[in-house]
Formats: structure tokens, C-alpha cells, sequence
């Protein structure tokens, strides 16, 4: 027997937008069913398990007020629970792994924990519903409106069907593009269809950016080396043309300069290093790059070793993409296999500071990422499918150097901003890192307004951006305000009973929708400020 279940919004897939946009919707009285694949909702920042990737002005401005909300819900955390230092409880700007790459690194559990409190009253009271897991199958579309997305347990097939006004995709591929025959772009653009710089010369669907499969992992005492992988052999003579060694090695490209570069790990170095992550990406040393927890933060003795998030250039999959393919589960398992024997060459064969090798106390920490075998619960995606949009955000739009401007990039009808380096990882494709210094940009809301389904809206990396701009929009914060917006916009939409295009081709309705984005607390414009 198929379930039935009714709601205003369905928002599809559980990943940070989607936990945006449930909020706004929430909070404006809206009734929500929101599906999830996986145990945790929030996508990159918990079930994928990689810590925010931010801009340096975090602190201060460029993110939502309901993202800043679940910045010091995290500390709040910590604060609440663990046993800090005095030092470490009194810096407003608490950062729990003092890891290189964010100023705010911690353990994917609590980000769980944070986003579970957000959405429980909402669930308390009904009004939310949330299935997992559940995957997209099918959908029903009349007249270019999606009218049913029917959900299914992966474990055992049952399906639920949601009858819906609105649907919201935050599935981390832009599954529901291809099931509501919504217009969408995958892979590469050719430089002729978009007139960007960095784009290939002819289109490629299949290129896209790698996928990693992160693991967390501390060092104690005690031989914690797991099996030998079957495939090590594979993995430990695989090489790329550009990479300068193997995989399974401390190399790896600088994104910057493409010159291959040697890094190390300081297995619970004493101190820390510091930079500017304008000049310097903070990855020469694993260790301090993506740490999650630092003993120095916490009471003497509690913690018998940092801990760290590994995820690394050296785990990015590049030997085929999982999107639209026969192949995706052999892609997602090498994947996976591919940081299973990173992990075994770390334990045995890894050069260490002190001229051995090998880290044998290296221990998976599967209880700190929801799994058994110590992987995150699904793998770290970074490019989706991408709507067809009103409005396209190209390279030169936002390119430093192509604008020949590091201000503000602007655009017509803006719902949020964001900021990061234009930044592509190796992709199945055969490209190496394309690293692209970025303005500060805006989200224009024609990103967000599909060609011709009526009524579904993305909340994730399947907005209107291109595979080279994807490398900026990509990121947490960012795919939040996405989501938050969508959710804004939607519930607008239930409101006035009109559609995402009518609003967006209205410049008085889309003056309207801006003032209730400000309220909420969504920043619409950037200080004069340079990218970088």
C-alpha cells in the first residue's frame, strides 16, 4: 500500500538549503514534508561531514541571520557541553578544531545536534513532517506544474506519494530535475555557449567536479590499522598526469599555481599555524587543515588526541561523475575505496616528520560521523545538476579578472550574497584545479526561477550557475542563503498566489520580496570590499 501525505511545501532532499528553506517556510506557518536519503539532515555539514567553508568576513557580516543562528547554536553547543577552557569558553569567536580552513571547525555530530533543535518544534507540532530515508522515484507534472513527487524507502521500496503547491529540490544532484522534466545543465559548458574564460572549448556533460569521501580519524595508542583493501594495490600505483605522485602520497597540486607540492602531518602538533586564506589555502599541513576538535581548547586530559576531518585532495574521485550515468554505484563505491586505502597508507606506509612511516595509532572515528566503518554517511559532492534559469551566472559576471574589478559583483533583483574563490577540484573530465580569484558576488533570484516548470524552485548547487561559477555558489554559506531564500520566496509565492516567474519579472513584487528578505534578516548587498 503506497502512502499519501499533503502538504503546502515539499522540499525534496535533506541538505543545508533545504534545512534553510524548511525554516523560513516554517516560520511563516507553513506546512512542510522534507525527505532525506540519509540518518542526518544537512547535508554537507553533517551526513557528508566537511566543516564550513567560509569567507574572512564571517564574523562580521555576508550571511544570513538564520545562518549566524546556526553558527552560534554550534558554540552554544560546546559551551553548553563540553568542558572548554576558560579561554576557549570566553572567545566569542570560539572555533572548537581551530582547523586552517574555517573559523568555525567542529564535529559533524554537533552540527546534527544543532539542526535536530532547529526543526524540533516544528515537528512537535506537525506542521513539519520528515521522511527518511527516502529517495526521489517519480513525479507527476500537468501542464508544467509538478503536482506529486513520490518518495522511496531505499531499504524496502515503499513508497510515499506528496501531493504538494510547491517543491522545493535540495537533493544534493538535482535529482528532481530529471523526474519533473525540468531544463537542467550538467557538466561543462563549452566557452562558445557562455564566453567564459576558464570554460572548455566544447561542452562535456559528463565532466564535473570530483566527489571525496571524508572520514574523521584521532591517534592513540595502540594499533588501530584496519585490513589491507583488496584494491591497494590499484590505488597505491594510481597516478595522475598533472599531480605530481601518486594518490597515496603527501602530493598534491597548489590549486593556485598547479605546480605540484609536498605536504605533511604533524600528528598533535603543540602549537598552531596561522594564515591569511587570501594568500595561503592552510593545506600544507593535513593535520591543522580540517580539524575539528584541538585538545588546547578543552580541559587537560580530556581528550587523548585532536581530531581530525579528513578531506584531502588526495581522496577527490575523479574517474567517473555520478551524475546521469549507468555507473553511479560503481563510482560511489570506488570512491569510497579510494579513501579506504588512503586511510591504510596513512596506518603503514605515510612518511613521517620524524623519518618513519606509517601512523599505526591512527584510529577511524566512525561514532563521530553516524557510521560503522568510520566514512561520513554519504559522499562530499560538489557539483549538481543546475536548472535552466531566468538569469545565468557566468565567470565574467564574477571573475576578478575578467570583470577587472575585485568590488561587489551586482545583479539585478539580489536575494542574498556570498563569497568565495571560484574554486574547481580535479574533475572526471581530466581537468586540474581551476582557481579563480572571486568578487564578493550576490544571488540574483532569476537564478532561482527555472525556464518553464511553474512551480519548483532549487535550494542547493542546482541554481542557474555555470560549471566554473558552481566553484563559487557551492559552499555552505551560500547554499544556505539559496535555500533560505527559495523557502522566502515560495512562501511569497503561497501568499500573493503567484508563481517564482510572475514575482521575478515584476519589479515592484520583486522590490516587495527584497523587503521581507530584509527583514529576515538575508543581507542583499555587499560593503565596498574586495574579493580575493
Amino acid at each position: 500500500m503506497t502512502d499519501r501525505i499533503t502538504a503546502d511545501v515539499a522540499i525534496i532532499g535533506g541538505g543545508l538549503g533545504s534545512v534553510a528553506a524548511a525554516l523560513a517556510l516554517l516560520q511563516h506557518g507553513r506546512r512542510v514534508v522534507l525527505t532525506e536519503e540519509y540518518a542526518w539532515l544537512g547535508g554537507q555539514l553533517t551526513s557528508q561531514a566537511v566543516p564550513p567553508d567560509e569567507h574572512i568576513w564571517v564574523e562580521q557580516f555576508g550571511v544570513t541571520a538564520r545562518y549566524r543562528a546556526l553558527r552560534e547554536g554550534i558554540r552554544r553547543y560546546y559551551r553548553d557541553h563540553y568542558p572548554l577552557t576558560a579561554a576557549a569558553r570566553a572567545d566569542r569567536e570560539l572555533n572548537p578544531g581551530r582547523g586552517r580552513v574555517s573559523r568555525l571547525c567542529h564535529e559533524p555530530r554537533v552540527a546534527d545536534a544543532v539542526v535536530t533543535a532547529l526543526l524540533a518544534p516544528y515537528r512537535s507540532t506537525g506542521r513539519l513532517t520528515v521522511l527518511h530515508p527516502a529517495v526521489p522515484v517519480a513525479a507527476e507534472v500537468r501542464e508544467a506544474t509538478v503536482r506529486t513527487v513520490t518518495v522511496a524507502d531505499p531499504r524496502t521500496g515503499a513508497e510515499t506519494v506528496i501531493s504538494a503547491e510547491y517543491v522545493l529540490d535540495g537533493t544534493e544532484t538535482g535529482d528532481l530535475l530529471p523526474l519533473t522534466g525540468t531544463e537542467y545543465v550538467v557538466g561543462a559548458e563549452g566557452r562558445s555557449d557562455t564566453g567564459e574564460p576558464s570554460a572548455p572549448d566544447a561542452a562535456d556533460p559528463g565532466n564535473v567536479q570530483s566527489i571525496a569521501w571524508c572520514f574523521a580519524f584521532d591517534h592513540v595508542a595502540g594499533d588501530h590499522t584496519i585490513a589491507r583493501p583488496d584494491d591497494y594495490d590499484f590505488w597505491r600505483s594510481f597516478e595522475l598526469p598533472f599531480w605530481g605522485g601518486p594518490m597515496l602520497s603527501f602530493t598534491a597540486p597548489n590549486p593556485r599555481t598547479l605546480l605540484p607540492e609536498e605536504r605533511t602531518m604533524n600528528v598533535n602538533p603543540a602549537g598552531d599555524s596561522t594564515g591569511d586564506p587570501r594568500f595561503d589555502a592552510g593545506d600544507r599541513d593535513l593535520w591543522q587543515f580540517r580539524r575539528i576538535a584541538a585538545r588546547q581548547n578543552f580541559a587537560d586530559g580530556f581528550y587523548d588526541s585532536d581530531i581530525v576531518l579528513a578531506n584531502w585532495p588526495q581522496l577527490d574521485y575523479v574517474s567517473g561523475s555520478i551524475i546521469d550515468t549507468d555507473d553511479r554505484q560503481l563510482h560511489l563505491d570506488a570512491a569510497k575505496a579510494q579513501s579506504r586505502a588512503y586511510v591504510y597508507w596513512l596506518q603503514t606506509e605515510a612518511p613521517r616528520p620524524d623519518g618513519g612511516r606509517g601512523w599505526p595509532g591512527l584510529r577511524l572515528r566512525g561514532d563521530l560521523v553516524g557510521t560503522a566503518d568510520g566514512f561520513a554517511q554519504a559522499p562530499y559532492v560538489r557539483e549538481s545538476r543546475r536548472i535552466r534559469a531566468l538569469t545565468t551566472v557566468r565567470e565574467q559576471d564574477i571573475s576578478v579578472k575578467a570583470r577587472g574589478d575585485a568590488g561587489p559583483a551586482r545583479f539585478d533583483g539580489s536575494i542574498g550574497v556570498g563569497m568565495y574563490r571560484i574554486d574547481l577540484h580535479p574533475s572526471t573530465g581530466g581537468d586540474n584545479y581551476i582557481d579563480v580569484e572571486c568578487a564578493p558576488f550576490e544571488i540574483p533570484l532569476g537564478a532561482l526561477v527555472p525556464v518553464a516548470t511553474q512551480n519548483l524552485v532549487p535550494a542547493a548547487k542546482n541554481i542557474g550557475t555555470t560549471h566554473i561559477t558552481n566553484g563559487a555558489y557551492r559552499l555552505h554559506p551560500v547554499e544556505w542563503n539559496v535555500g533560505e531564500s527559495a523557502g522566502e520566496l515560495v512562501a511569497y509565492c503561497l501568499e500573493l498566489g503567484l508563481s517564482p516567474r510572475q514575482i521575478a519579472t515584476d519589479e515592484d513584487l520583486v522590490e516587495r520580496l527584497q523587503g521581507r528578505l530584509t527583514a529576515a534578516g538575508i543581507e542583499l548587498h555587499w560593503p565596498h570590499i574586495a574579493g580575493y
